[in-house]
């Protein structure tokens, strides 16, 4: 049924979008840029530096509140033994976990989110609505009224902001590092999208923020995207094969993603070594953005990603 159903509701949105470009019971329809630019292959030396320590911050996000706070979560925390946590709350449901860390061995103050536990029926509901709404003027000051996001994201993206935003001005103030970093995987992703262009309005020019983020969905229209690539040029999302939450919400509804994808072809399951992908422009057909509704892999939103790195409840059960 559902090798019918997805086809189905694919073309049934593209058909909407040519012929309703106006929103429609609150959801706007049509779709944005796209490349089709040769994506280029990333070494492994690109990977270890730019995207293996996000990742092990990404899976610890994972981990309950009380165990990243005392950094006693395991293996995540034992990864990365010289970080001391400033913050970390969350309920699993409408406020996702979440914690505010420096990391001395980088200078960086570091923000994670947990992404979704499909246990937790108010973490999906998260997910799934799909309407469009301005930007909160308050948080992103910046954007214009041509800016819309998922209004899921945006409202959990608000619950932490406030303590997110102290957190790292406190931090940054303190520690005298001049970098944040922002990651997350699933709607951890989105959030922690959402986290790096309110700081990266909210600080001082010579703080950088970078972002990178794991199995990020769409999280706003052509709009947020360009206003995102202008605010973070660096910025890295990575997809995992054949994941189907890229590609949600749809294209079709006037989601777009950023630049900055970087996708995974395959994993070597004796090293770990993940081969991937640099994807130029925005939603790069070469890579998930062309992937088939018809060969689709839930398991490919969790992992592994690289060096043996998953996320979920599982990666993480402290």
């Amino acid at each position: 049924m559902t090798r019918i159903i997805l086809p189905f509701l694919a073309v049934l949105a593209a058909s909407l979008a040519r012929a309703a470009p106006a929103p429609l019971f609150g959801i706007n329809l049509g779709s944005g840029d796209e490349s089709n630019a040769q994506p280029v292959t990333v070494s492994q030396d690109d990977i270890s530096a730019d995207i293996l320590r996000p990742a092990l911050f990404s899976r610890t996000a994972y981990c309950s509140a009380a165990s990243v706070t005392n950094m006693s979560c395991g293996a995540p925390c034992d990864a990365t033994p010289n970080v001391q946590v400033l913050t970390a709350g969350g309920d699993d449901g409408a406020i996702p976990g979440f914690f505010v860390a420096s990391d001395p061995d980088t200078q960086t103050i570091v923000v994670a989110h947990q992404g979704t536990d499909p246990h937790k029926i108010l973490s999906i509901a998260n997910d799934i609505e799909f309407a469009q709404t301005a930007a909160n003027a308050t948080l992103f000051p910046q954007a214009s009224s041509s800016v819309k996001l998922h209004s899921g994201f945006q409202d959990t993206q608000g619950r932490t902001a406030d303590i997110v935003m102290s957190t790292v001005q406190s931090a940054l103030a303190s520690t005298g590092f001049k970098q944040v970093l922002v990651t997350g995987h699933s709607l951890g992703a989105a959030v922690a999208s959402l986290d790096a262009a309110m700081l990266r309005m909210a600080l001082s020019s010579d703080v950088a923020v970078k972002s990178v983020v794991f199995g990020l969905p769409r999280v706003g229209n052509q709009d947020w995207a360009d206003l995102f690539d202008t605010l973070i040029p660096d910025f890295i999302h990575v997809t995992n094969q054949n994941d189907p939450v890229p590609n949600v919400p749809p294209h079709d509804l006037s989601f777009e993603h950023p630049s900055g994808e970087v996708h995974i072809t395959s994993v070597d399951a004796t090293s770990g070594d993940a081969t991937m992908e640099a994807c130029p422009g925005q939603e790069n057909q070469n890579c998930a953005a062309g992937n088939s509704l018809l060969k689709v892999s839930v398991a490919n939103h969790l992992g592994p990603y690289l060096q043996d790195i998953s996320f979920g409840d599982k990666a993480c059960p402290a």
